[in-house]
């Protein structure tokens, strides 16, 4: 027993246990289809990554080494292909060019040690179980983060796909204007190449997302390049990428430059982890095999990043084009990603002199491609549909993140989701319930024209916890409509069945509220009370105001209880509770 509870831990704490004992043919089968085909786009993309972080191209491929295998072996998805991905390699590029100049061996030392600060927070957030807190982020401000990273990506792209030296910013209107003033000393072979690359890739994946259209591209390029270079000679191509596999080493970092990297740092943990569980959730509907653990990944992330960085890796996380790739090609475990990374240490140790004619425009098309298609225009359309609330959110941090920059709207993001949780929690929905005709059933009077409303009975329903943030709105909304009611109000029922937790703040405003109606000659019921709310009460001292015959089971018990003064039924009940509060 004590041997089967040991290794159902060492399962939850490496996962790779819960398959690696029990593999077979039938599944490498499967995975070695996927993590060939997923190998084959990604040492394109993170060539293409890594020049979006300002990174030499070699470290898109490093990127793309440890952090996957160490995914593989502690991560609760089986599917999920983490490496360089657009959207994190654009906040390093944020963060990094703002402390050494791009491609420098400042620069380049700096984001491998962003990848180390990354993987520490995740990790000790997965640790202390802090998954939670990034649920603050909610799915209006991812989609409108996305979107507007997705956006500065892609124009951000254009320097290279038409051969212009473009400003590169993480605010839009400073790119627009620079194309606009430079458009017209576009490079004509670069932007053909670039804009074929394009059209080429879009073809192929309206034919079948399975194709490697970002493979086809990069060899058509380089063979372009390779056989008819002397025509395309103002093409800027990759040149030279070293050859090897990284080596071990700790980054050098002192304590100013961590407090200046700290808020991009946060940015990419909450990203990442974001990116990751919500590609990992997403492939997890698709299958039963397995459950996505929330601090499971923050631990297997941070991982990957920590470890990464001590292999020359910026940070990574999980790709959403990748991730669905690996699942729909047939990936049953994490034996796909390894087989990946064998395709990038082939390519390190072999290929790298093969990508020499690489041109940059055929980089660009497949960002831009790939970026333009997580700007979610069909989430905006229902949220317009379903809820302005959310859509506004979504807006907002669409625009903040466009105009003020990645770290600035991710703020924004923070700031109005936790805003409109405390709006949505502080002015919950509170209603008056009349009684269905012939029944004994009581429901809201603004839905059911048919209810009856007695002049002398207010049924009170406030679909909240009570707390120190809504008591104040609870007591203004039930004064109203008491008021509203006149003198001819004898009994207020509180309808606490969506009620799930009280605090101090407002079980001292009910006691306030039951004591200010006992002057006026008003009896206050409660009905249907939940167990630790009803318990929350009575330790409060609730009944040195209240008998307990006021607590109810249901309305109707006590406005029967209130009209007939019946007492069988409720004595039976009131104690009931008291056995079950003592």
């Amino acid at each position: 027993m004590i041997t089967l509870e040991y290794t159902y831990e060492y399962k939850k704490i490496i996962p790779i246990l819960e398959w690696l004992p029990n593999y077979n043919k039938s599944l490498f089968k499967g995975d070695l289809v996927a993590g060939l085909t997923v190998g084959i786009i990604l040492i394109p993309q993170g060539i293409a990554y890594a020049l979006i972080a300002g990174l030499p191209p070699i470290y898109g491929l490093y990127c793309a080494l440890v952090p996957q295998v160490m995914y593989a072996i502690f991560g609760s998805s089986r599917q999920v292909a983490i490496g360089p991905v657009a959207m994190d390699s654009l906040i390093v590029a944020t963060g990094v060019s703002a402390l050494a100049l791009a491609g420098s061996n400042s620069y380049i030392s700096i984001a491998i040690l962003l990848g180390l600060m990354v993987g520490t927070i995740q990790f000790i957030m997965g640790i202390f179980s802090l998954g939670f807190i990034v649920n603050f982020l909610s799915k209006p401000v991812i989609t409108g983060f996305t979107s507007a990273v997705a956006l500065i990506i892609g124009l951000n792209q254009f320097r290279n796909l038409l051969g212009v030296d473009f400003i590169q910013s993480d605010q839009i209107q400073f790119i627009v204007e620079d194309i606009w003033l430079q458009v017209a000393t576009f490079n004509k072979h670069t932007s053909i190449i670039g804009l074929i690359s394009v059209i080429i890739i879009i073809v192929f994946r309206k034919i079948n997302k399975k194709i490697p259209n970002a493979l086809i591209v990069v060899i058509l390029g380089i063979l372009s390049m390779k056989y008819f270079g002397k025509s395309f000679s103002d093409v800027s191509i990759v040149k030279e990428i070293p050859s090897g596999l990284p080596v071990f080493g700790i980054p050098e970092f002192d304590i100013d430059q961590i407090r200046e990297l700290l808020p991009i740092a946060l940015t990419l943990v909450m990203v990442g982890y974001l990116e990751t569980i919500s590609i990992g959730k997403s492939l997890e509907a698709k299958q039963d095999e397995y459950r996505i653990r929330p601090n499971q990944e923050l631990i297997a992330l941070g991982l990957s990043n920590m470890v990464g960085s001590l292999f020359k890796a910026y940070p990574s996380a999980s790709s959403f084009s990748r991730s669905a790739i690996n699942q729909e090609s047939g990936a049953k475990t994490g034996m796909a990603a390894l087989i990946s990374v064998a395709m990038v240490v082939i390519t390190l140790l072999f290929l790298t002199p093969l990508f020499y004619h690489l041109p940059k425009t055929v980089l660009a098309a497949i960002i831009i491609v790939a970026v333009f298609g997580l700007i979610n225009f069909k989430e905006a359309a229902f949220l317009w549909r379903a809820n302005n609330l959310d859509f506004w959110l979504m807006l907002s941090t669409f625009l903040a993140t466009l105009l003020l920059g990645i770290e600035y709207g991710i703020a924004v993001g923070v700031g109005l989701s936790l805003i409109v949780l405390i709006f949505r929690t502080s002015r919950p929905y509170v209603t008056e319930l009349g009684k269905v005709p012939n029944s004994n059933f009581y429901r809201n009077k603004n839905r059911f024209e048919e209810v009856i409303i007695e002049d002398d009975i207010l049924i009170f329903r406030f679909d909240a916890q009570i707390f120190y943030a809504n008591s104040s709105y609870f007591r203004d909304n039930l004064d109203q409509m008491a008021d509203r009611k006149g003198k001819a109000l004898k009994l207020i029922v509180l309808d606490a069945e969506s009620i799930n937790r009280v605090d101090s703040t407002g079980v001292e405003m009910l006691k306030e509220r039951i004591k200010y109606y006992q002057k006026k000659d008003i009896i206050f019921y409660f009905a249907g009370v939940k167990g630790p709310v009803r318990d929350d009460f009575f330790r409060s001292g609730i009944l040195q105001i209240i008998d307990i015959n006021h607590f109810f089971m249901r309305v109707n018990d006590a406005v029967k209880y209130y009209k007939t003064g019946d007492r069988k039924h409720q004595e039976k009940y009131a104690k009931y509770i008291h056995q079950a509060y003592r």
